[in-house]
């Protein structure tokens, strides 16, 4: 039920800023029912992970996805905005929406798997946690053989040295993908594709109606 109501809150916030009030209206409307008190704990605890923004507009509290704050609902959320998000944190922001529209289970690897393709460098512990990893889940991860471990820190002296839109501490392990499976690629291009999609206007390239049967 938490993986649903989590994925369905995204969802509703896309490209918009809802109250509590108006987001207990929309998840009913769309079968999911939730005390408004255990709603509140949950928003707010995605806000502490920083995957909601949350704005005061006395009396309501509103909450957005951060990439997607742009106007706010009245002059007084305008003074109360939060400042605009840097490149390098807008980046990590609009990956971790993405990974998070995934299974949990794969989460990590698939974190990983693109922080190193499209960085080309091993993936931090550090920008883990910008993703939404958190460290009991990467521990929990690494308890068992898997598909991701620990890169050899003979490569981390220069990744270090490039990167400098993050700070990343100097003795941040990094990660990398043991081997390269099919499941891990499909479902990392579609984080990319989703990546794709936040960061270029789509506008009159995208289909209005959604394909509901594959082509020949």
């Amino acid at each position: 039920m938490e993986e649903k109501l989590n994925l369905k809150l995204l969802e509703l916030l896309e490209g918009r800023q809802l109250s509590i009030s108006g987001l207990s209206r929309e998840l009913k409307a769309g079968g999911i029912e939730e005390h408004r008190l255990i709603l509140t704990g949950y928003l707010r605890a995605l806000r502490d992970l920083k995957i909601l923004d949350e704005i005061e507009v006395p009396p309501s509290k509103i909450y957005a996805l951060p990439e997607k704050i742009k106007e706010p609902l009245s002059e007084k959320g305008k003074e109360l905005r939060s400042p605009e998000l840097s490149y390098s944190e807008d980046i990590y922001s609009i990956f971790r929406t993405q990974l998070l529209k995934i299974d949990l289970d794969m989460r990590i690897p698939v974190g990983v798997y693109v922080v190193s393709r499209l960085f080309e460098r091993p993936c931090f512990r550090r920008e883990l946690k910008l993703i939404g990893i958190t460290q009991k889940h990467l521990d929990q991860y690494l308890e068992k053989p898997g598909i991701v471990c620990e890169a050899p820190d003979a490569y981390l002296k220069k990744a270090r040295a490039d990167i400098t839109k993050v700070e990343i501490p100097p003795d941040d392990p990094a990660y990398e993908i043991r081997e390269n499976r099919e499941e891990i690629a499909r479902l990392a291009n579609e984080v990319l594709a989703g990546l794709i999609k936040h960061r270029v206007d789509l506008e009159g390239l995208v289909a209005k109606s959604k394909q509901t049967t594959l082509l020949p």
